[in-house]
């Protein structure tokens, strides 16, 4: 492809992503009346935000999903890293079925497994609190298949200079492999992150108290108790949406890192 031409795909490709967030943004700054005119707001209030952010519980929600989505997104490396290592570097029998099976859970949606997994965690007592809503999200095939590929990418010798000191496969995952693996981390980090942030149907499944809301069922909640205020419903898309958008900003270049290195096309 020409260069000029990539160019070109690339400015379009990005005026697609960016002009629903300026929709968003221009629509939230408009007055009620001008909702759904195609125009740019007469005058620039910030009332829509302002209401949102004092009236609406809108900060509880934030606060929720950030509990779990950090709390994910730490669990989920560390099991993820010491399972993506066993499978890169340990022999033992079965193991590419073992890593076939992971793999393939990629194939089955949410939706599918939704209701026996609501009934597992309502026999475990798991409903209605942070532990149902951070325990199944945990695991994901995506990021032991991305650290997998990361992992077979680092030289042996290095593991091997590890082991004339003594170091035990733990310790060589600790001192080595997960210092090397910085990249990968951080953008897997980034992944994690936004998923869970963004998770609608699970949260909005395993909790009916509304101070465990997180903010995606929060803002669905909104669309009944609001529901001819459109105006403060895409106000509070607006809010929930600032930290996906400074998680990605800040790791978007470890993301394109992490691809590369990891063998994906």
């Amino acid at each position: 492809m020409p260069l000029k031409l990539r160019a070109l795909t690339g400015y379009v490709l990005a005026a697609i992503t960016v002009a629903p967030l300026l929709w968003l943004l221009v629509t939230v700054l408009k007055p009620k009346e001008e909702l759904f005119k195609l125009a740019l707001p007469s005058t620039i209030t910030f009332d829509n935000i302002i209401y949102v952010l004092t009236e609406v519980p809108i900060g509880k929600y934030m606060l929720n999903s950030a509990i779990v989505s950090v709390a994910v997104t730490v669990i989920a490396l560390v099991l993820h890293s010491m399972a993506a290592y066993a499978l890169a570097r340990l022999s033992f029998p079965g193991r590419q079925v073992i890593f076939s099976i992971i793999v393939s859970t990629m194939l089955v949606s949410l939706p599918v497994i939704l209701v026996p997994l609501f009934l597992v965690a309502k026999e475990l007592g798991l409903l209605d609190t942070f532990a149902g809503l951070i325990l199944p999200a945990i695991f994901h095939a995506f990021g032991i298949f991305m650290l997998r590929q990361y992992y077979l990418s680092i030289p042996r010798e290095l593991e091997e200079a590890a082991d004339l000191d003594g170091c035990g496969y733990l310790r060589r995952w600790w001192q080595v492999i997960v210092p090397l693996s910085r990249p990968i981390l951080a953008s897997l980090a980034v992944l994690f992150f936004l998923a869970n942030w963004n998770a609608f149907l699970w949260p909005l499944t395993a909790t009916r108290d509304p101070d465990l809301r997180m903010v995606q069922a929060g803002i669905a909640t909104l669309q009944g108790q609001y529901g001819s205020s459109w105006n403060y419903i895409l106000a509070a898309t607006l809010v929930a949406a600032v930290p996906t958008l400074i998680a990605f900003v800040i790791g978007q270049r470890r993301l394109v890192e992490a691809i590369k290195t990891s063998g994906l096309k």
